[in-house]
C-alpha cells in the first residue's frame, strides 16, 4: 500500500518508517522542512514537505503521496516539565488540533480509506475506578488544571479521527514510550534525574503506569495499518504497575540508590498539581484487544524486561 507518515522523523517515525517499508509498503513521509529530506531518505521513504499547520501545503502534499492510509503521528515534545505540564504540551495540543482537522481534510479530498492517529493512554484515562482501564472507558473528565489542554487536544483528536464516516478511522493509544529517541533512553535526562535520586516516589506512589517499548509500539502501528479496524486501541506493555513499584525497580537497574519518598504536599510544591497526579492518581491500561484484534503481542512485554535495555 502506499502510505503517508506525518511525523516521520520524530521518536515514533524513525522505528515506523523502516518497519513499513520492509513490510513492502510505498511510504511517503510528510516533513516540515527541506532539512530533514535526507533524514526521511535514510529512512526509506520518499519525502513530501509540509507544514502540518498549513492546510493548503498539507493537501498538495497529500495529493503528491496520493496515498491509501495516512499515518499521523504528529507530535513536538521536548522535556517534561511537570510544572508546566501545560507549556510542555502547547505545541503538540495544536498539532493534535490543526493538524490533525488538516490532515483529516486532505484525506477526504483524496479519498485515503485509512486514518491511523497517535493518541495517549499513559497519562489520559479517569482516575475514579480500577486501576487498570480499557478503550471503552472514558478519558478523564475532570483533569487537573494544566493537565486540561492535553486531553481537551486528545479528545478532538479521538472525535474527529473516529467520526470521519468516509474513512477507516483508528486511534492508538500509545502507553509511556521509552527506548532510543525517548525521554527514557540510555542517557536521557529523566534517567539521570533517577540515577541521581531526584525522581522521588511522590505520597503512596500509587499512580500506575502502562509503558510500551518505542519499538514494540512501531510494530502495532504497522498491524493498524494493515489490519486495524475502526475504533481504538490501546498500545501498551502486558504489566501496568505503580511508581512505588517500577521506580525502585529501575533506580535498582541503574545502579542508583533507592528513589527518596516526600509527602504529597511536599510534591504539589516540587512538581505541581500535575506531577502529584502521575506520581498517585493515573490508571493504567489493557492491552487485551490490540492483541486480540491486530494479532500484535510485545517483544518487551513488560517495563522489567525492557528496561534493562535502556539502563
Amino acid at each position: 500500500m502506499r502510505v503517508l507518515v506525518a511525523g516521520a522523523t520524530g521518536a515514533m517515525g524513525t522505528e515506523l518508517v523502516p518497519r513499513l517499508v520492509d513490510a513492502g509498503h510505498e511510504v511517503f513521509a510528510m516533513i516540515r522542512g527541506e532539512s530533514n529530506k535526507a533524514r526521511a531518505s535514510q529512512l526509506g521513504a520518499v519525502p513530501v514537505v509540509a507544514d502540518a499547520l498549513d492546510r493548503a501545503q498539507v493537501e498538495a502534499a497529500v495529493r503528491e503521496a496520493a496515498p491509501e492510509v495516512i499515518v499521523n503521528q504528529l507530535t513536538a515534545i521536548g522535556h517534561i516539565d511537570a510544572r508546566h505540564f501545560d507549556r510542555s504540551f502547547a505545541a503538540t495540543n495544536r498539532l493534535r488540533i490543526e493538524g490533525t482537522d488538516n490532515l483529516l481534510a486532505a484525506a477526504r479530498a483524496t479519498g485515503v480509506r485509512r486514518f491511523v492517529a497517535q493518541s495517549n493512554g499513559a497519562f489520559t484515562y479517569t482516575r475514579t475506578g480500577g486501576p487498570v482501564k480499557n478503550e471503552q472507558d472514558p478519558l478523564d473528565r475532570a483533569p487537573v488544571g494544566q493537565m486540561a489542554p492535553m486531553i481537551a487536544a486528545l479528545e478532538h483528536l479521538e472525535r474527529a479521527v473516529l467520526g470521519a464516516a468516509w474513512t477507516e478511522g483508528i486511534v492508538l493509544r500509545y502507553g509511556a514510550f521509552y527506548g532510543p529517541g525517548t525521554s527514557m533512553a540510555p542517557g536521557s535526562e529523566q534517567l539521570e534525574m533517577i540515577r541521581k535520586r531526584k525522581f522521588p516516589v511522590v505520597g503512596d506512589g500509587g499512580g500506575v503506569w502502562s509503558f510500551v517499548h518505542i519499538a514494540d509500539a512501531a510494530e502495532a502501528t504497522v498491524a493498524a495499518v494493515e489490519n486495524g479496524s475502526r475504533g481504538i486501541y490501546n498500545i501498551v506493555d502486558d504489566d501496568p504497575a505503580p511508581v512505588a513499584e517500577w521506580l525502585p525497580e529501575l533506580a535498582a537497574m541503574l545502579g542508583a540508590k533507592k528513589p527518596m519518598r516526600v509527602p504529597r504536599f511536599i510534591g504539589r510544591l516540587a512538581a505541581g498539581p500535575a506531577g502529584v497526579v502521575l506520581m498517585t492518581e493515573l490508571r493504567g491500561a489493557s492491552n487485551a484487544k490490540a492483541k486480540r484484534e491486530l494479532g500484535w503481542h510485545p517483544t518487551h512485554p513488560t517495563w522489567r524486561q525492557g528496561f534493562q535495555a535502556v539502563r
